[in-house]
């Protein structure tokens, strides 16, 4: 740039001293001129190629200076790259744990194996296939969170490598400086990052040729659990169609494999224990609600007992209150009867140890109640039940427990039919006890008959079956009594004014359980039956796919189940509301005038809650759906179409509970006022609140219409009013002593406020009488109508004794007789 500056600057002054000394000549000027201008042409071809050779070393310079700006961001960003991934490395990959967790799944699989894949013995059994098949699908589970870290490290390893590469090989890092001491210091700064960049990138080739290692015996471990599971249900399959087949010889003939008792015991145990294990662990969320739920039902069942305790309702009998008469034990009979169904597909472990907790509390409960033979046979079929359920445990068949089989059935045959020969159904509780201990005998008849003829499988869940529908029979048909003493007693102290809690009418609710709890009876009889049969997983597998199986509507893709879920979430929701407002609202948990005062000031915020609750399950059940958030604005605008055209008056109603729930206006139990209705005001409700009058009726009255109207809220003014009696004299009383009198009987009430001294005033001269109204304030209003009533009859004694008149309106009339008419 300065050489080209300072030729056309010499260019300039060769010319002007040029033009000087051509015209400072006199001679021929024709000639000089001629020569002027070749020497200027001459000048000006050497001034453009100058020009060229400048513009082509200004680019080059320009590109060199672009150049070593991206060479110094390149470095800089490696530099930082390799921090990071230097820092990644250090945080490290545990490995010896994942190898250690690897061979705890590969010994799992092989304890798992034992017994279906390898020690086979003659036939495979229905529950050795299905305790495999849940500790392989752990052992994947386990496996694929492990396999999902280690993509994550492939992963950034991966992105390390190739983020370092691509920087690596930018064209920019190829030019060279022209200049010898720019070149020298770029060089030694390629030096450096290359010395940096080596063992980095080499410690990421051999981490991430570890991980891949480790992925890969990963992913194999997977491949092989997985097809043990098909192969395993294919095996599940063909036993469901051969079900009546026969698996082994008779019961008398030699066996074909042997493998010693014990050995089948302790692998039976092991796998049971590491079912329990994987089930416990991923599952640990439901148990903790499942005891969650039995620390509320206790409480609530303990505040009941409480309850008719104070009120003097608890008899000796317990009849028709056996649900309080153990809150603790019942809520967890309760509690676990009806929950273990949201435990899918359970190991059977996890059900004896559900049954044995609920036939404890139950016999605890029955203790002094039931007579003692029927005692004696529910202990006579928790036996056989608990000895059929170690004996389900067993996962291998063998001779030995073949035997054991048939002599527990026989004695459960012969047990079952004295008792119902015996006919002593009349002293039962529950009449359905007798046929369920009929369908243990026709199911351990035919036990004993598959078990004699070598259908071990069959004749195994028809002995399990047999014993486990008593006792399941026995503790669903208490639950449901539980249950209904429990609506009933609930009732009974029930006062707010929704008698449909849980949807069902406690006014209807009598000595005979709902008919739907019959059928929800039934129903889990029927699945927990059902599931020790192969064939009941082989049928409900395509239920199950049809419930699961996507389906499209427009955009929008569903499930059944998922259906299912949002209604279910949302029905939960609803009841905790219920429950909610029931505990907050209910006349019986206010024990005294403090917890009185607390309920109010709960109530209040009952609105708020249910609110919260209602909205909190409302947004849980449309996120466990999966419905997008487009689709919901679609129903809040054609909510706005129908608010528009005819839901104003609902929509108010529903502003208006809100705004009563923030501004509170009135609380619950405040005493009210409205257009001349009084009363306390029982419930604030989403759309209505409910008054209780005066007269005992509950006003239903909308929210609406609650904040238009002329509300006077007694409750905030203190619960004072004040009372005025009006009072008429004869003209002859002495005043002054009428109004001694009168304050004398007012001061010595003592429901009347001191705070505001009574006034006697008198106010006219009236027809009859001089008309005189008493002014006092009483302590509580409630007390208002009592203290009338008492001062009316204090005040007509006073003015007896002190001969003092109240007169009667009358007429004197006088009649005008004529002489001629004193004649007549």
């Amino acid at each position: 740039m300065r050489s080209t500056i300072y030729f056309c600057f010499s260019a300039v002054v060769f010319l002007c001293v040029f033009s000087l000394y051509a015209s400072a000549q006199n001679r021929d000027s024709s000639s000089l001129l001629k020569k002027r201008d070749s020497i200027a042409k001459g000048f000006v071809d050497r001034m453009q190629d100058f020009a060229k050779q400048s513009a082509i070393k200004s680019k080059a310079e320009f590109e060199s200076d672009k150049a070593l700006a991206v060479q110094a961001r390149v470095f800089e960003e490696v530099r930082l790259t390799m921090q990071s991934a230097k820092g990644y490395m250090k945080s490290g990959l545990d490995t010896l744990t994942l190898k250690q967790n690897l061979r705890e799944i590969q010994n799992g699989f092989r304890t798992a194996a034992d017994g279906v894949f390898i020690h086979k013995g003659t036939a495979q059994t229905y529950r050795n296939l299905t305790a495999t098949k849940k500790i392989i699908n752990e052992l994947i589970a386990e496996a694929k969170i492990r396999k999902i870290k280690l993509d994550a490290r492939e992963k950034a390893l991966n992105g390390y490598r190739f983020r370092m590469d691509s920087l690596l090989t930018i064209p920019e890092l190829f030019n060279f400086p022209k200049d010898s001491l720019e070149l020298i210091d770029y060089l030694r700064s390629l030096v450096t990052v290359a010395r940096e960049t080596g063992p980095v990138d080499s410690s990421l080739r051999i981490a991430g040729r570890n991980v891949q290692q480790l992925l890969n015996v990963y992913n194999t471990e997977i491949n092989q659990l997985r097809l043990s599971v098909d192969e395993i249900e294919q095996e599940e399959q063909k036993m469901a169609k051969t079900t009546f087949n026969r698996e082994f010889p008779n019961i008398g003939h030699a066996p074909g494999y042997y493998r010693p008792f014990r050995e089948i015991l302790n692998l039976s145990g092991i796998k049971g224990l590491l079912t329990l294990k994987f089930y416990t662990v991923n599952n640990i969320w439901k148990l903790i609600v499942l005891i969650g739920l039995g620390i509320v039902s206790s409480i609530y069942l303990r505040s009941l007992k409480l309850i008719y305790k104070a009120k003097g309702l608890l008899t000796n009998s317990h009849e028709g209150q056996l649900v309080i008469r153990y809150p603790i034990l019942t809520a967890v009979l309760l509690v676990i009867s009806m929950f273990q169904f949201m435990f899918f597909s359970p190991p059977f472990i996890l059900n004896v140890i559900f049954w044995l907790i609920s036939c404890i509390c139950l016999t605890i409960i029955f203790k002094g109640y039931i007579t003692r033979y029927w005692m004696s046979v529910w202990l006579l079929m928790l036996s056989f039940f608990f000895l059929a359920a170690a004996d389900n445990l067993v996962l291998q068949a063998s001779r030995i427990e073949r035997w054991f089989m048939l002599v527990i059935a026989l004695m459960g045959i012969i047990s079952g039919s004295v008792i119902i020969f015996q006919k002593r159904q009349h002293e039962l509780r529950e009449k359905w006890i007798v046929y369920s201990i009929g369908f243990m005998v026709i199911l351990e008849v035919a036990s004993v008959a598959m078990n004699i003829f070598g259908r071990y499988n069959l004749s195994k869940t028809l002995f399990i079956g047999g014993f486990l529908n008593v006792v399941v029979a026995i503790l669903f048909l208490w639950v449901v009594r539980f249950i209904n003493e429990g609506l009933v007693m609930a009732f009974d102290v029930y006062t707010v004014q929704d008698k449909k809690l849980f949807y069902l009418n406690f006014g209807r609710v009598g000595s005979r359980a709902p008919s739907l709890l019959y059928l929800l009876l039934i129903l889990g009889w029927g699945i927990l039956m059902g599931q020790n049969f192969p064939l009941f997983e082989y049928l409900s597998q395509p239920l199950l796919s049809f419930l699961n199986m996507d389906r499209t509507i427009g955009d929008y893709t569903f499930s059944i189940n998922s259906l299912f879920l949002f209604f279910t979430i949302m029905s939960i929701a609803v009841m905790v509301s219920k429950i909610v407002s029931f505990f907050a609202s209910d006349e019986h948990l206010a024990i005294n005038k403090d917890n009185d005062s607390r309920k109010q000031r709960l109530g209040s915020w009952v609105l708020l809650v249910r609110i919260f609750i209602l909205s909190a399950g409302l947004f849980l059940a449309i996120a466990a759906v999966g419905i997008p958030m487009d689709r919901i604005t679609i129903i809040i605008g054609a909510l706005g179409v129908g608010i528009g055209f005819g839901l104003q008056t609902l929509v108010n109603n529903l502003v208006s509970g809100l705004i009563i729930a923030f501004e509170k206006p009135v609380n619950v139990g405040d005493i009210v006022d409205v257009d001349g209705q009084g009363g306390t005001m029982k419930s604030i409700g989403f759309r209505s609140s409910v008054i209780t009058t005066w007269d005992g009726a509950d006003l239903v009255m909308p929210n609406g219409d609650l904040l238009n109207s002329h509300l006077m809220n007694w409750t905030l003014a203190g619960n004072r009013k004040r009372i005025s009696i009006l009072i008429g004299i004869s003209y002859d009383a002495d005043l002054e002593k009428c109004r001694e009198i009168l304050k004398g009987i007012l001061d010595g009430e003592e429901r009347i406020s001191k705070s505001h001294p009574p006034v006697v005033q008198f106010e006219q001269f009236g027809s009859s009488s001089i008309d005189l109204r008493i002014y006092f304030w009483t302590r509580h209003m409630s007390d208002n109508n009592s203290t009338r009533s008492d001062l009316m009859i204090s005040i007509t004694k006073a003015f007896i004794l002190n001969d003092i008149k109240i007169p009667f309106p009358q007429h004197d009339v006088y009649l005008h007789r004529t002489e001629k008419d004193r004649e007549l």
